[in-house]
């Protein structure tokens, strides 16, 4: 049993009132949770901290930034086996995916941090220096999907500019956040720079959005409470940055390298159990090669291992979209059932036979269930794509016209000819219902600080 504390202001201290942290894997209770209602107290630290580590130069910023990966590589091991308790995915995909992209975040924007460059701008008789300066306290809120994977995009880039933070892990997959808590004090990293709290979102979650003190608001979760998030922090002009909710397509176009495609599609569609907001939850082949296409697909399927979903209320949600799906016409062609164990597990699932339009089609699961569709030319799969309120990610799979497909796709990241593959100095982000705002490389260090512009008239 794991007994999850709050870190505030260097130590660790829990409330009167705690809950349970229930494994998906068996449904076995793993870790106690605090079940904290106010961030006051947290705030106090990060305030009081932040004379200090926004006087540090940014190179010493940096310097910490290396250290808190360096620790977090000594301890991969651990990092991976508490995700894989807490989430149930397969040991491989969080020691590859959530642990080791933890780990090279920090050391990312370390690095990142010691190129940036000062930007002047001349005139004739002047010249303009621009300024970055940290906005303060801020309010960092996490996802249960990939736990440390993106808490830790949040954090390190928001400490390198000289922030303090009040940062909110899901309820729901606590353990490697409350550890990286003790690898940072471990460390010494000053007291009061980072403070995690632990509670329902809707307690916890939201006295940080609406604390006067806390300056922005970097949020990643359902397009649902992003807009609770949005319609609290907006009239109080807090920065804010909102990543949602996604319906992805996976295209196929008929010159696609089936022997890429076919692995990268399944991947996308079930990787973390489809629990990544960038899985492509909707697979539209062309009708020329859809029959060799989806005949390699579900052979490959067969192999593909993946874990439960996160809990019994989400399997819930997802098994209702499946006889949705039989209602609505759909077909189901693998999976749909529910294993003989214990835990949240589903079987992954692939339905055809569904319009494009319908509700199973265009509104976001969150699990391993996919749709499968058929079109005939690239301008009829482009206005599949489009068709959703969703607009965060996707693929188009083609040997010569992946990318002039891809620019047309209403998303902020699409792929060709993989998926996942990450560059950390490109804009991350959606349009539409997919959010509001981009984080990694420069626009994160635009989000996480103030730019300010020093005009000096010259002699």
């Amino acid at each position: 049993m794991i007994h999850v504390e709050n870190l505030i202001d260097g130590q660790f201290v829990n409330v009167e009132e705690n809950f349970d942290d229930i494994s998906p894997i068996d449904f076995s209770v793993i870790a106690t949770i605090p079940r904290t209602k106010n961030v006051d107290a947290a705030v106090t630290a990060a305030k009081n901290a932040f004379g200090g580590w926004s006087s540090l130069t940014l190179h010493q910023r940096c310097d910490w930034l290396d250290k808190i990966a360096d620790e977090l590589e000594n301890q991969i091991e651990e990092v991976a086996r508490l995700e894989a308790l807490d989430t149930g995915k397969p040991m491989e995909v969080a020691l590859n995916v959530d642990a080791s992209r933890s780990v090279n975040n920090f050391r990312f924007f370390a690095d990142f941090g010691r190129t940036l460059e000062s930007q002047e701008f001349k005139m004739d008789d002047a010249t303009n220096y621009v300024v970055r300066k940290p906005v303060g306290v801020v309010g960092l809120i996490s996802p249960w999907n990939l736990p440390l994977y993106l808490l830790s995009w949040k954090i390190a880039p928001a400490l390198l500019m000289g922030n303090t933070i009040i940062a909110k892990p899901s309820e729901i997959t606590p353990l490697t956040a409350h550890f990286l808590g003790k690898l940072c004090v471990k460390i010494g990293l000053p007291d009061g720079v980072l403070n995690i709290v632990h509670g329902y979102g809707p307690e916890v979650g939201q006295a940080i959005v609406e604390h006067s003190e806390i300056k922005a608001i970097s949020f990643t979760g359902g397009t649902s409470t992003g807009k609770i998030v949005a319609a609290t922090a907006a009239p109080m002009f807090k920065k804010l940055s909102l990543e949602l909710g996604g319906k992805n397509a996976s295209i196929v176009l008929d010159d696609a390298d089936l022997e890429i495609a076919v692995s990268g599609v399944l991947r996308s569609s079930f990787l973390n159990s489809g629990q990544i907001c960038l899985c492509g939850s909707r697979v539209l082949v062309h009708s020329s090669i859809y029959e060799e296409f989806m005949e390699k697909y579900l052979r490959e399927l067969k192999e593909f291992n993946i874990g439960p979903v996160i809990s019994e209320q989400h399997r819930s949600k997802v098994l209702s979209y499946i006889e949705l799906a039989k209602e609505e016409g759909g077909r189901i062609l693998a999976g749909g059932r529910v294993p003989d164990k214990a835990g949240a597990w589903i079987e992954p699932t692939v339905i055809t036979g569904l319009s494009h339009t319908s509700r199973t089609a265009t509104e976001e699961i969150f699990g391993p269930v996919v749709t499968v569709h058929k079109f005939d030319t690239d301008d009829e799969a482009i206005e599949m794509a489009n068709c959703t309120q969703y607009g965060l990610a996707g693929s188009v799979w083609s040997k010569h016209r992946g990318r002039e497909v891809a620019e047309k796709i209403e998303s902020g990241m699409v792929w060709v000819n993989t998926w996942l593959h990450r560059d950390l100095r490109v804009p991350f982000g959606g349009v539409k219902d997919s959010g509001v705002g981009r984080e990694g490389g420069m626009w994160s260090i635009g989000f996480f600080s103030e730019a300010v512009n020093i005009c000096v008239m010259e002699d």
